[in-house]
């Protein structure tokens, strides 16, 4: 049996939407006080998952470097993408040969999103050069890290402008997570939100906006997602132990649950639940 520290591990690498926590432009207070205090500041969403020395990252952020230095010297084995926007592939040109020049990274995609880096520069370039190497995916089709540790994409519905977008569900010898950082809404989703969750023995899930008035100078329809307050409601009635389950992810730079101390991440302890936190780890 393998020690507790050889275990398979899933990691939490950062917790903001795709542009970090502060973003490029905001002079609000949210981004402001994040400027002035590193402890408030935020990467991007992606995690990993970690086993004998070899790592796996879920996305491939703008904070890529720091992310891949979390991973405690662990080799970079490949990159699971969830899809196609901004905060999730645009790491992957550290991969190339004005920067690492690596050689081969599996980087697992979808269809879509395997089209959209063999077709489009500068993305082709590191298909060209061999810094990395497409896999494909398929939804429901478990892929094999390691013995007893496997990672499946599961379809969920997004904004598709370019590529499909998938969760993933990683399962380990003795435990399983879900990872969850993008949708338009709950009620979309072919699977029902409490069901994903009791197959599970941890969830991280979209809560970029706590309410949809957070963006007043622009239309939410534009970047749709669960707001966490309906989230919130929706989840309230389970029972503790799956609600302990829930951990939210990829906030926006204006969503104050960012902030534990605001009545908002107040709101979320109470009711049961957690925000996410970066370099949080989970044994698999």
């Amino acid at each position: 049996m393998p020690s507790r520290l050889e275990r398979p591990c899933f990691t939490v690498l950062g917790i903001a939407q795709d542009a970090g926590l502060p973003q490029a432009g905001c002079r609000r207070r949210c981004c402001a006080k994040a400027r002035r205090d590193p402890q408030s500041r935020r990467r991007a969403a992606c995690a990993a998952v970690a086993s004998g020395g070899k790592s796996w990252l879920i996305d491939a952020t703008p904070d890529f470097r720091e992310q891949l230095a979390a991973l405690d010297g662990a080799t970079l084995e490949g990159v699971f993408l969830t899809h196609g926007h901004m905060g999730h592939y645009a790491g992957l040109l550290q991969l190339g040969r004005e920067a690492m020049n690596a050689r081969g990274v599996a980087v697992h995609a979808m269809k879509r999103m395997a089209e959209l880096l063999r077709r489009n520069a500068p993305w082709e370039q590191l298909v060209r050069n061999k810094n990395i190497d497409i896999r494909p995916l398929r939804a429901g089709r478990s892929v094999p890290l390691r013995p007893s540790l496997s990672i499946t994409p599961v379809p969920v519905p997004h904004r598709a402008e370019y590529t499909e977008t998938v969760a993933f569900r990683v399962a380990g010898p003795r435990r399983s997570v879900l990872w969850l950082p993008d949708i338009d809404r709950w009620d979309q989703w072919e699977q029902r939100l409490e069901d994903a969750i009791a197959e599970v023995d941890a969830a991280w899930l979209d809560a970029t906006f706590f309410s949809l008035d957070e963006l007043p100078f622009r239309p939410t329809s534009e970047v749709p997602h669960p707001p966490l307050s309906e989230t919130l409601e929706r989840l309230s009635s389970l029972p503790t132990r799956e609600r302990a389950k829930v951990r939210f992810v990829h906030l926006n730079h204006t969503n104050p649950a960012h902030n534990p101390r605001s009545r908002e991440g107040r709101l979320v302890k109470a009711r049961g639940f957690r925000v996410a936190e970066e370099g949080e780890r989970f044994l698999l």
